[in-house]
């Protein structure tokens, strides 16, 4: 294995998953896996790129900070040269949150300062500009994306907010020097580091600034950021000759389908209005899950009776339906409640024979798949920027699409569904 990942959740290790398997052009990535917490054996030895998704976002930092050194230490002893820490492109994280002190405790294991920090993803708005994170052409805080359930963000000056979580200063990189190209950004990443600063934000606001980044990232052996941050890092891999360059090579798979929707981001609720058009739609109450009036049986006898026609059961629901419910049960018992209903769903639709699941919601995603126990999942075709088809293994194969709240075309669901087919 030549580089590693390790992602804060189960939806931006698909992403950046389908971001290495996909390389610059489409058919010049790596051999890419994606693992669901980190392995217990070793890696094929026909890997080139293993993602290990942790549920790591949203818990304590101190945990956090654990579990992503023993995924660390599992990527090291499969030879991995270079390691990605991959969070939200929405910097999802309280100035209590997790980003800062996993970066550094993965630098200071490395040995490493002058760490690239780069949440930008341009194929989906967001762009790093004077160390501030854009939403299209709004800054975060004001384009509605701050409003996170469980980490909302609310300083676009990421500089600022990451500083709230570390323990040394933070760094930047301005446009104008990543326009100058990979020469000038090394030397303003080594600059930074010989002043004591282990991050270092780096400004994005194209591919090509992520290029000309993922060029200067070459033999660094730590980079942190969205998942766009590895668009050019299966290029160097490949242009040294340690990688053949193969790309996403699963193939979909047909049978019985079902939708599970967790996230209350706009794109979501856009997504489940749209579907519901044309298709059975259950609306999961979430007052009744915290009660336990509302079970798993029921939801899975909606899907599984609706079978053929593209069902989805969803818990979508406005940022101030979300807060009074948080309001009323706790934060942390409502999460809770709808990650068990989700992940006992979904365990009772596999064994029930649904073999194509798709999932909306990064909390949700990270629930179902630790329910399922799925083990290496392979790497497929793109559906949207960011979202890949999952091909899990066994005798049972599943094929799966994990959606992040925020990604996807107004008729996600649908194509999805096609797509994991291999239509």
């Amino acid at each position: 294995m030549l580089l590693g990942v390790i992602a804060d959740d189960f939806t931006g290790a698909s992403d950046i998953a389908n971001t290495l398997a996909k390389g610059l052009t489409g058919g010049d990535g790596l051999r890419t896996v994606q693992y669901l917490g980190i392995p217990k054996v070793e890696a094929d030895p026909a890997v080139e790129a293993g993602v290990i998704a942790l549920k790591s976002r949203s818990i304590a930092a101190a945990l956090a900070v654990e579990q992503s050194l023993a995924a660390l230490r599992w990527l090291l002893d499969q030879g991995c040269r270079q390691v990605v820490f991959k969070y939200c492109s929405t910097f999802d994280s309280t100035p209590a949150g997790n980003i800062g002190p996993v970066a550094e405790a993965l630098a200071e294991a490395l040995g490493v300062r002058g760490v690239i920090a780069c949440p930008a993803f341009p194929g989906a708005g967001r762009t790093v500009y004077q160390g501030h994170l854009f939403v299209k052409d709004r800054l975060l805080d004001e384009s509605g994306l701050e409003n996170h359930p469980l980490n909302p963000m609310t300083d676009a000056d990421i500089r600022r907010w990451l500083r709230l979580q570390t323990q040394t200063e933070v760094g930047h990189v301005d446009m104008a020097t990543v326009q100058r190209g990979p020469v000038a950004i090394e030397a303003a990443l080594r600059e930074n580091g010989a002043k004591g600063r282990t991050l270092v934000i780096v400004d994005a606001i194209t591919d090509g600034d992520l290029t000309a980044i993922g060029r200067a990232a070459a033999g660094h052996p730590l980079v942190t950021g969205g998942s766009s941050i590895a668009i050019g890092l299966a290029a160097n891999f490949i242009e040294s000759g340690l990688a053949g360059g193969t790309g996403a090579n699963a193939a979909g798979l047909d049978g019985p389908e079902a939708i599970l929707a967790g996230s209350c981001s706009g794109a979501t609720r856009q997504q489940v209005e749209i579907h519901r058009r044309d298709h059975p739609t259950l609306a999961i109450d979430v007052a009744g899950v915290v009660a336990g009036t509302v079970r798993a049986t029921d939801v899975a006898s909606f899907l599984l009776t609706n079978g053929g026609r593209a069902p989805l059961a969803y818990s979508s629901g406005t940022p101030e339906e979300v807060e009074a419910l948080q309001v009323r049960f706790g934060r942390e018992r409502v999460a809770a409640s709808l990650d068990a209903l989700f992940a006992e769903t979904a365990c009772m639709l596999v064994a029930a024979g649904i073999r194509r699941l798709v999932v909306a919601g990064g909390e949700t995603s990270g629930a179902v798949v630790s329910a399922l126990d799925l083990g290496a999942l392979a790497i497929g075709a793109e559906i949207d920027p960011g979202v890949p088809v999952l091909l899990s293994g066994g005798e049972r194969p599943v094929a799966l699409a994990l959606k992040s709240g925020n990604f996807g075309a107004p008729d996600f669901f649908a194509k999805a569904l096609e797509r994991l087919a291999g239509r």
